[in-house]
């Protein structure tokens, strides 16, 4: 899936961006938070990775999902 849409002008686009900075930021503090600093750091790139690996396969608007084999 593209992260960005062929309709999104750049402020769209920053503001995408800068929203996923900032919850990744805030989802590294709870991790942290909750499981210490080894732990968080670990469980925040398990979150993460699962994040982007569900994105990467899911359909976007443009068409099919990134991981389909025709």
């Amino acid at each position: 899936m593209a992260y960005f849409s062929t309709g999104q002008d750049a402020i769209e686009r920053s503001g995408k961006i800068l929203a996923d900075v900032v919850s990744a930021l805030l989802l590294l503090a709870f991790a942290i938070a909750f499981f210490g600093w080894l732990g968080g750091t670990v469980a925040f790139l398990l979150l993460e990775g699962g994040l982007l690996a569900v994105e990467y396969v899911l359909p976007g608007d443009d068409g099919d999902a990134a991981a389909v084999v025709r």
